[in-house]
């Protein structure tokens, strides 16, 4: 079986109705395992982690994106987080020996199919047609609100699906890309302006000031600062897009460190869906030299980076062998 996964970012957060029926409808194709649901109120947003064959998981997602095509209204949607769409990306990422390849094609076959249902679609990362089509945050740009003007561009046209404003569904970014880990470091701090400052100075790209431009700390690392009601405090959130170049320890500790300049802490840091366990053991090999087993390394790293409500459920290989034991 080749093995894929797939993480789409949904806009709705707050309704428990329609969060289960995107749900229901992944677990309605054969050969699909949902593996986690991340539902955040402030970012107004749910993140679903399933896993499938490659000849079974196109159909869950279409079954997801229609089921948000049908109940969720993009009109009345306000949050936290940056979307453009009922569905706003929805990324798939080869497991195992699964060739890229595969499900590059896996990805325009969905494109060309949901294009049918009256949605704009823009391929990215792997999948994407043209080369500045690659990052999400240039796709993304403008958001909701601003999709009805770029529409009319010729350089903004969607790689498949209609040309027309769609106003209660938007557009969606879909595509192939290699795993990236989702995580979010919380300030001791309601001041929003810090964690923007604190997010710009670590991420790959960096920031301009009247000084010119500076490089960010952290390779392979997007980052944006921002309100949590949730918690109360500012937040700044990353995108980890090159496991090699960066870890979750790398990123906890710029933070951390670039807070200290505010004379600020960090309370704790959250992960959104799923992490791989080479990953963990990535980290926890830079927390400790010594030699130690897998379940005490686990532990560390959980306990460095304040992950205290989780556990083995949210490392795949964890949940993908249990699974397939039941």
């Amino acid at each position: 079986m080749n093995l894929v996964e797939c993480i789409p970012n949904f806009s709705e957060g707050r309704n428990p109705q329609i969060i289960q029926a995107i749900a229901d409808a992944i677990q309605s194709v054969p050969n699909v395992w949902l593996l986690h649901i991340d539902t955040g109120h402030d970012a107004h947003r749910t993140v679903y982690t399933f896993v499938g064959d490659i000849l079974t998981i196109g159909e869950a997602a279409f079954r997801a994106i229609t089921t948000a095509h049908e109940l969720i209204n993009m009109e009345d949607h306000f949050g936290e987080h940056p979307r453009m769409g009922a569905c706003d990306v929805c990324p798939f990422v080869p497991l195992g020996d699964t060739p890229m390849e595969s499900i590059i094609q896996l990805t325009h076959d969905l494109g060309k199919r949901l294009g049918l249902e009256n949605i704009p679609i823009y391929m990215y990362e792997n999948s994407a047609q043209k080369p500045q089509r690659k990052n999400l945050a240039f796709l993304r740009k403008g958001e909701y609100e601003g999709l009805e003007g770029k529409l009319k561009l010729i350089e903004h046209l969607p790689d498949y699906g209609p040309v027309v404003f769609n106003k209660k569904f938007g557009a969606m970014v879909l595509g192939a890309r290699p795993f990236l880990i989702a995580y979010n470091v919380n300030l001791e701090s309601k001041d929003v302006g810090i964690a923007k400052k604190i997010a710009a100075t670590i991420r790959e790209k960096g920031y301009h000031d009247e000084n010119g431009h500076h490089d960010g700390l952290l390779k392979g690392v997007k980052a944006i600062g921002w309100w949590m009601e949730e918690y109360q405090c500012a937040q700044v959130s990353t995108n980890i897009v090159d496991t090699q170049l960066s870890d979750v320890k790398d990123v906890f500790d710029a933070v951390r460190d670039e807070a200290k300049k505010y004379n600020i802490d960090v309370i704790t840091s959250e992960l959104i869906g799923l992490i791989p366990l080479d990953m963990i053991l990535k980290a926890g090999r830079k927390i400790t030299p010594k030699e130690t087993n897998v379940e005490i390394l686990q532990s560390i790293v959980f306990n460095y980076l304040g992950w205290r409500n989780i556990g083995e459920e949210r490392i795949i290989e964890k949940v993908l062998d249990k699974l397939m034991k039941n």
